[in-house]
């Protein structure tokens, strides 16, 4: 895993340049992410390789940082790259981390874009930052966003959309809170990378389905 000293200063930029999102992107979420990857990675076999384990611990620490959801200034695009350089990380060591920070999103897979193949860390991390996005967190998580954006929290003459591209998902149109469970949140179980997050997804997922029916239910009066 990272060294100690590099660790606590990916730790100290996370505080700073996430100071002030919302508790759905927010740095407990990255330390969540984290520790899911580690354990991720353990299972996937890759703790024998020391450099495999640093790439994954700080590309999980680092992915959030400069998301175009939060993003106030322009340099913060910059910020990973330039802590990367500052803390001397080798150049095959940084690019493998980049890559799977600027490839991980929902919107990159919509787009087609895929690095799991070349990439085992790849996986890992992807994995560990969709699994904090379903079950019991992932529905704190989205009402956290929805309540933030003031976002209708339901509108049945709102359907969700099917078939998004990119470009519709990173549209800011009018959307509600219970749509994206339609539009994501229910697609990241198959979407997973490694063996180890498909068996952890499989629980967090039914819990979602719970959480719908009971929903549904409860807006149409019927309970």
């Amino acid at each position: 895993m990272a060294a100690a000293t590099m660790r606590k200063k990916a730790e100290e930029l996370v505080e700073k340049a996430m100071k002030g999102n919302d508790g759905s992107h927010d740095a407990s979420h990255v330390w969540r992410v984290r520790d899911l990857a580690i354990s991720l990675a353990r299972e996937e076999g890759l703790s024998s390789n020391s450099d495999s384990m640093e790439i994954v611990e700080l590309a999980a620490l680092l992915h959030d940082i400069g998301d175009y959801k939060y993003i106030r200034d322009p340099s913060e695009a910059k910020l990973v790259e330039n802590f990367l350089d500052e803390e001397g990380v080798e150049e095959t060591k940084k690019v493998k981390i980049l890559n799977i920070i600027n490839g991980m999103g929902f919107k990159d897979e919509l787009s087609g874009q895929t690095l799991c193949e070349s990439l085992p860390e790849f996986g890992v991390v992807q994995d560990a930052d969709r699994l904090d996005a379903i079950g019991a967190i992932g529905i704190a998580r989205c009402f956290t966003f929805g309540g933030s954006r003031n976002r209708v929290l339901h509108d049945p003459e709102i359907k969700p959309r099917t078939e998004l591209t990119k470009e519709q998902y990173m549209k800011k149109e009018e959307q509600t809170t219970i749509n994206h469970f339609h539009e994501k949140l229910l697609k990241l179980k198959k979407l997973m990378k490694t063996e180890a997050g498909k068996r952890r997804a499989e629980k967090r997922h039914e819990f979602m389905e719970e959480f719908l029916k009971e929903f549904y239910v409860e807006w149409d009066g019927r309970a």
